[in-house]
C-alpha cells in the first residue's frame, strides 16, 4: 500500500494529545525566531517563523509546539560547534505542519568529522530529533556530525521533500587517518510507528534508513547514495518491528541495497510483514540482498532470538551489483526465519552468487540471469 499526504490527515483525524504538550492550545498569533532567545514567546503561537540565525554550540534548538502549529522556516540556520551528544533540533508537538520552504539547517559536520563517527574521537551531536505529529517537509540538512533524522513521534507522521547532504563526508580529512571522514551518519533512525519517508534524498556514509522498532512505517520515492543503503536493524532483544514498505526507492554507489540484520544475542524480537516494491539498486559494492542474524559480525554465527517472517518481493525490484559484490546473501539461524517468502519480484544480476540458508523463499532465481 503505498501512503499519501490524505491517508495521514485522515488518520490523524482526533488526535489531539501528544507528549508533553497534551491538551496545551496555542494563541492564535505569529511568533518570530531570530535567536534563540525569541523561542519561549513564539512557540505560544500557532504559527511560528523562523528567520536566518546562529544556533549556539552546546545548544539545543527545541520547538515545544501547540496542537496546530504550522512552522515556516523563512532562512538558513547555522549550528555552532561543541563537543556534546546533541540533539542540535528538537521539535514536537501535535498536528504541527514543519515548512522548509528549502532553506538549510547546517550542522556543521566537517568540525567534528574524524572517521570514526559515534565509535570514538570527539564527542558529536546527533542532528535533529523529529518527535511531532504532522507534517515535516522541504528542508535541506547539510553536514550532519553523525545520525541526520532521529524519529519518535507519538501519532502519524509524513516526511517529505528532505535532502540529506553529507556528500563532503565521503573524503578523508585531516583527523580521519585516510579514511573518509564522516562516519555513522545515518539518514532516518526510526523507533516508532505509522511513519511516512517520502521523496527525500540521502547523501551519506551509514545506512540510508535505519529501523530499530515500530510498525506500519512506509518508506517510498527516495534516493539514497553513499552509504549502507535501506536497513531494517540492527534488531535488538525484545524489538517488534511489523508491516514495514520499501517503495519504488532508487539505491546506487553503496555497500548495501536492501538489508534486514538482527543482533546475533537478541532475544523475544520479531520482523514480521516487510515488502519491497519497485525498488532499483545500482553499483552495489557489498551485497544487493542481505539478511543476516548475525549482526554485528556480517555472515557470522547466526542467533535463534529473533524470528523474521514475511519477508516479500513484489513486482519490480532490480538489483544489480558489482563483479566483486553479492548479490543476495541469506544467513538465518535455527528458527530464526518462519513461513513462505514470496520473492518472485526480485531480480538481481551481477557480481557473485551468495549463500542462501533459508529454505521458505520461493520464486526467486538466484543464477544471476535476468
Amino acid at each position: 500500500m503505498v501512503f499519501t499526504h490524505t491517508t495521514i490527515a485522515v488518520a490523524m483525524a482526533g488526535l489531539l494529545v501528544s507528549g508533553t504538550n497534551a491538551g496545551r492550545i496555542g494563541k492564535r498569533c505569529t511568533g518570530t525566531i531570530s535567536s534563540m532567545s525569541d523561542v519561549a514567546a513564539a512557540i505560544e503561537c500557532t504559527t511560528i517563523n523562523i528567520n536566518s540565525f546562529t544556533v549556539p554550540g552546546g545548544e539545543t534548538f527545541t520547538l515545544d509546539c501547540a496542537t496546530g502549529t504550522t512552522v515556516n522556516v523563512l532562512g538558513n540556520i547555522t549550528f555552532g560547534v561543541s563537543n556534546w551528544v546533541g540533539p542540535l533540533f528538537e521539535i514536537e508537538g501535535t498536528s504541527v505542519t514543519f515548512n522548509g520552504n528549502g532553506y538549510t539547517f547546517d550542522g556543521n559536520g566537517p568540525s567534528y568529522w574524524d572517521g570514526l563517527g559515534g565509535n570514538g574521537g570527539v564527542t558529536k551531536p546527533k542532528f535533529m530529533k523529529v518527535k511531532n505529529s504532522g507534517i515535516f517537509r522541504n528542508l535541506k540538512v547539510l553536514n550532519a556530525p553523525v545520525a541526520a533524522f532521529s524519529l519518535g513521534n507519538d501519532y502519524p507522521l509524513t516526511i517529505d521533500t528532505i535532502t540529506i547532504d553529507d556528500s563532503l563526508g565521503d573524503q578523508p580529512n585531516a583527523n580521519s587517518d585516510g579514511l573518509p571522514a564522516g562516519h555513522n551518519t545515518d539518514g532516518f533512525d526510526v523507533s516508532t510507528s505509522n511513519v511516512v519517508i517520502q521523496n527525500s534524498i540521502v547523501m551519506n556514509q551509514d545506512d540510508c534508513l535505519a529501523i530499530g522498532t515500530g510498525t506500519n512505517i512506509t518508506f517510498q520515492n527516495n534516493k539514497c547514495s553513499g552509504g549502507h543503503g535501506i536497513s531494517i536493524g540492527s534488531v535488538n532483544s525484545n524489538a517488534v518491528i511489523k508491516t514495514v514498505n520499501i517503495l519504488n526507492n532508487a539505491v546506487s554507489d553503496s555497500a548495501n541495497c536492501l538489508r534486514i540484520k538482527t543482533d546475533a544475542v537478541a532475544t523475544n524480537a520479531t520482523v514480521t510483514g516487510v515488502t519491497y516494491t519497485g525498488n532499483t539498486c545500482t553499483t552495489i559494492t557489498g551485497y544487493g540482498v542481505l539478511i543476516d542474524e548475525s549482526y554485528p559480525a556480517v555472515l557470522g554465527t547466526p542467533g535463534t532470538g529473533v524470528v523474521i517472517s514475511d519477508v516479500t518481493f513484489t513486482s519490480g525490484n532490480t538489483v544489480s551489483v558489482d563483479l566483486t559484490a553479492y548479490r543476495v546473501e541469506v544467513n538465518c539461524g535455527v528458527g530464526g526465519c518462519s513461513g513462505t517468502w514470496n520473492w518472485s519480484g526480485l531480480t538481481a544480476t551481477g557480481g557473485k552468487t551468495g549463500v542462501i540458508n533459508y529454505s521458505g523463499i520461493t520464486g526467486f532465481n538466484n543464477s544471476g540471469t535476468a
